[in-house]
């Protein structure tokens, strides 16, 4: 692997909460090194608000946010993956559309803070922990010394990146 622009994408099933966060967490953590993309098996249609609060009070920008089909990453004309990454249970076990460039593959599921269940302030919390979890994670994975980790080695480090389990926040 080169010191070139690697293209991530983040699959999860409905493209409105995690994997929204991932792609706005290695949009900025591996800014030159990184271009993240994300989207649904069964997408929504809209980013969660919630998703879009929790990113704003952070500092992000959320211009790039939307939800999309997995479909338009696997069309003629879209940008080569080098690693595709499920963050929900769902997505890991359906069919996933072929992607160009043999990308590598890894499962890093978290818990669907829109399906968390509480008053306003423990669901708020539960963005805020998938966020937490989602920036380890791509932390442990960009520090990662790509131009010298064959490719069973990388594989095997992005599958224990999917494996820690997370620490309470």
């Amino acid at each position: 692997m080169t010191n070139r622009v690697y293209n991530v994408l983040f699959l999860c099933t409905g493209n409105s909460a995690r994997s929204i966060i991932a792609e706005a967490i290695l949009n900025r953590v591996g800014a030159g090194k990184f271009k993240a993309y994300s989207a649904g098996s069964h997408p929504k249609g809209e980013v969660h608000p919630y998703t879009i609060d929790l990113l704003k009070g952070l500092n992000y920008s959320t211009a790039f946010a939307r939800s999309k089909d997995w479909d338009e990453f696997a069309a003629p004309g879209a940008p080569e993956m080098d690693f595709v990454f499920t963050v929900c249970d769902n997505a890991a076990h359906e069919t996933c559309p072929a992607w160009p460039g043999q990308p590598m593959t890894a499962h890093w599921g978290v818990p669907d803070p829109a399906a968390a269940e509480g008053e306003e302030p423990e669901r708020r919390f539960a963005f805020a922990e998938t966020y937490r979890m989602l920036n380890n994670r791509i932390s442990i994975f960009t520090s990662l010394p790509m131009a010298t980790l064959d490719k069973l080695a990388l594989q095997k480090r992005l599958d224990e990146i999917g494996r820690e389990l997370p620490k309470a926040g």
